[in-house]
Parts: C-alpha cells; sequence; structure tokens
C-alpha cells in the first residue's frame, strides 16, 4: 500500500483556491446618506430654532414643506449588504423627521427604522415581461413541448397557465 502526499504547489494551490472562495462570500456593507455624531439627536428638544437643529446636525437629507404648517427636515441613512454577484440588500435604514412650526421653531420630531416603513420601487428601470414570471422548469417544459411535433395546441405545444 502506498501513499501519496500533495506536493508543496499543490497544497498552496488549493489553499489560495479556498482563501479565494472565502473572500467571494465575505459580505460588502456600503454606508449612504447622513452620518450623525453620537447623540447629536439627543440634543434636540421642541422649541428649538430651525438655525439650532442646523448648527447640531447639519443639513438634512432632504426637506419638505408645506405651506400653513411648515416645514420639515429629514435626515436619512441607510446600510446595505452584498454578496459577491447577488443584489444587494438593504439591513438597516434610519429616516429622522424633525417638523417645524411657522415660526421655524421644533414642533415635534421622531425616529423610524427599517421595520416602520415599505420600501417602494418608484422606478427599478425594468420592463415587463410576459413569461417574465415562469420558473425555470416551466419555461424548460414549455420550449420542449412547443418545439414538439404532433403534439394538440396552438403553437404545437401545450398551453401553461400564466
Amino acid at each position: 500500500m502506498t501513499v501519496k502526499f500533495i506536493g508543496s504547489a499543490s497544497m498552496w494551490l488549493v489553499a489560495g483556491a479556498c482563501a479565494t472562495l472565502l473572500a467571494a462570500c465575505s459580505p460588502e456593507i456600503n454606508h449612504r446618506g447622513y452620518y450623525a455624531r453620537p447623540g447629536a439627536f439627543a440634543q434636540i428638544s421642541e422649541g428649538m430654532a430651525k438655525s439650532e437643529v442646523e448648527g447640531i446636525l447639519g443639513s438634512p437629507s432632504t426637506t419638505a414643506s408645506v405651506n400653513f404648517q411648515g416645514d420639515s427636515y429629514y435626515y436619512i441613512t441607510s446600510t446595505t449588504e452584498s454578496r459577491s454577484f447577488l443584489q444587494p440588500v438593504e439591513t438597516n435604514r434610519e429616516v429622522t423627521a424633525i417638523r417645524f412650526n411657522k415660526n421655524d421653531q421644533v414642533t415635534n420630531f421622531a425616529q423610524y427604522g427599517l421595520e416602520d416603513g415599505k420600501i417602494i420601487n418608484i422606478n427599478d428601470r425594468k420592463t415587463p415581461v410576459a413569461g417574465g414570471e415562469l420558473t425555470i422548469l416551466q419555461d424548460i417544459f414549455r420550449g420542449i413541448l412547443r418545439s414538439s411535433p404532433g403534439v394538440a395546441g396552438p403553437g404545437g405545444g401545450i398551453s401553461l397557465p400564466k
């Protein structure tokens, strides 16, 4: 009985391949939007002037104005995680809404997280395609059945539910 040992070069090649696979599986984490200093939001209180809020928090991510009630400031941050070829997944979102009255004083403020909202994709730049919702097996069988000679039905195949 003989025992073969992997050569030094082969061992390094295997170790390198394993390291590459592990590196490809590690997530890439991206932070986007407003980054607040620790304790900054705790300094905001009702009745505070808009200029004081800007001095503490800086410029908001976005604003909204309602003519008869006053302005609102929104500070938005999100964290996404992506792995190799998969689509990025949002793992955390924080929205801080600060509402002002007509005199530019804070009337109320609230913080919202990912669990408080619903993602609405207004324009995802994808064109809906008929049949795009089929599973891989349905698509394969649809192609096989349509190309089979002698099978009854329009187009030579059996129609599957859409």
